[in-house]
C-alpha cells in the first residue's frame, strides 16, 4: 500500500481490484486472434489467423459524450460501455472492416471498483455483439480531474478487410437503392442539445412517465447505441454493398454524404420510415425546425447501406433474420448532399 499515493487521492488497492471485478466480462469476448489475458503491458493479437491475403486494417476512436451526464443522474452504468462500443465499430463497418479488437479508457475522479465493472461489462456486452476482443485498456484515477462520481470513457477499435472488398464510393451510381437500418433511440448523439432542451429550457423530470414514449425519459434516453456489426457484415458476405454511412452527429445532412462521389444526393422518403417517438418528443418541447433535427439526430435510422436495386431484396431478407427493421428509403440521384421528401 502506498500512503502517500493514498493522501494524493489515488488507491492502488481500488484498482487491483477493478482488474480482478472486470476479468470475468473480458474473458467472454475473447476470438479468434486474441492471445494474451489482461494484465500484459499491451494487448496482443494474431492477425495470420484469418485468412486475409491482402489485409487492411481500419481503426476508429470514439467517445460517449454528455450522455454520460445521464448516466451520472440516474447512477446507471452498465450500458454506457455498450455505447462507446458501437460508436467505435459501426464507424470501421462503413469501410467493410471487421471489427477484432477493441480498447477502453476509463478516466474517473474516484476509483469505485463496483462501477468500474459495471462500465467494463458493458464494454464486454458490446464486444460480444460485434465478436470484437476485449484486449486490453487503462483505468485511471484522477482526483484532480473529476468529480468523485464522475468519469468520462473513450474506446479505440482497429478492424481489418481484404483489400479488393474495401468500401468506398468509386461503386456507388446513379439509381442505387438507400436501405435504411433502425435506430434503438437517440444514440450517443446530440446530448448536449438534449440536456438544454429536457434539463434547461423546460425542466423535465426525467424519471417521470411519459405517454407518447411509454416509458420514462430516462430509461428511453439511456437505451444503448445498437451495434449493427453482424447484420451488415452478413449482407456484406452475400451481396455488393455499395456504400454505407453509420447515421451519428450530423444527422442525416453530414453523415449520409461522405458515403457517395461529390456530383451524387441522396433523395430520401420520410413516409418509409418510422421517426422514432423521442425525436417528436423533443420537437414539441423545443419547437425544433424538422430541418435542424434532420441535421442533429439520426431520426430512426442509424445505418445506411446503399446497394444495387437488384440486390434490395436480398439486402432487406438477410437483414430481417437478424432482427433489423429495415426497409428502402431512398435513392442515389445526380446533385449534392441529401434531399428530404414527404
Amino acid at each position: 500500500m502506498s500512503t502517500n499515493y493514498k493522501d494524493a487521492g489515488v488507491s492502488l488497492e481500488a484498482g487491483y481490484e477493478s482488474v480482478e471485478r472486470i476479468k470475468k466480462h473480458i474473458d467472454k469476448t475473447r476470438n479468434l486472434g486474441m492471445m494474451a489475458s489482461i494484465g500484459s503491458f499491451g494487448g496482443l493479437f494474431d492477425l495470420s489467423k484469418y485468412n486475409i491475403k491482402e489485409p487492411v486494417l481500419v481503426a476508429g476512436t470514439d467517445g460517449v459524450g454528455t450522455k454520460l451526464k445521464l448516466a451520472f443522474m440516474s447512477d446507471k452504468h452498465d450500458t454506457i460501455g455498450q455505447d462507446v462500443v458501437a460508436m467505435c465499430v459501426n464507424d470501421i463497418i462503413a469501410q467493410g472492416a471487421k471489427p477484432l479488437f477493441f480498447l477502453d479508457y476509463i478516466a474517473v475522479g474516484k476509483n469505485y471498483p463496483e462501477k468500474i465493472e459495471q462500465i467494463v461489462k458493458g464494454v464486454a456486452d458490446g464486444c460480444v455483439l460485434s465478436d470484437c476482443a476485449l484486449i486490453g485498456g487503462e483505468t485511471a484515477e484522477m482526483p484532480d480531474m473529476y468529480l468523485n462520481d464522475e468519469y468520462d470513457i473513450a474506446g479505440f477499435t482497429v478492424g481489418v478487410v481484404e483489400k479488393s472488398k474495401l468500401i468506398t464510393s468509386a461503386k456507388v451510381k446513379n439509381d442505387d437503392v438507400v436501405i435504411g437500418i433502425a435506430s434503438s433511440g437517440v444514440h450517443s448523439n446530440g446530448f448536449s442539445l438534449v440536456r438544454k432542451i429536457i434539463l434547461k429550457d423546460n425542466k423535465v423530470d426525467v424519471f417521470a412517465h411519459v405517454d407518447e414514449l411509454n416509458d420514462t425519459l430516462i430509461n428511453t434516453l439511456m437505451t444503448p447505441t445498437k451495434i449493427y456489426v453482424k447484420s451488415v457484415l452478413d449482407v456484406m458476405d452475400s451481396v455488393d454493398v455499395h456504400g454505407v454511412a453509420h447515421i451519428t452527429g450530423g444527422g442525416f445532412y453530414e453523415n449520409m454524404p461522405r458515403c457517395i462521389n461529390d456530383d451524387q444526393a441522396i433523395e430520401v422518403s420520410k413516409s418509409t420510415f418510422e421517426i422514432l417517438p423521442i425525436f417528436k418528443y423533443l420537437q414539441k418541447l423545443s419547437n425544433m425546425s424538422e430541418h435542424e433535427l434532420f441535421n442533429v439526430f439520426n431520426m430512426g435510422i442509424g445505418m445506411i447501406l446503399i446497394v444495387d436495386g437488384k440486390d434490395s431484396e436480398k439486402t432487406l431478407e438477410i437483414l430481417k433474420t437478424h432482427g433489423e427493421k429495415a426497409s428502402v428509403i431512398g435513392k442515389v440521384i445526380s446533385g449534392n448532399g441529401v434531399i428530404i421528401n414527404e
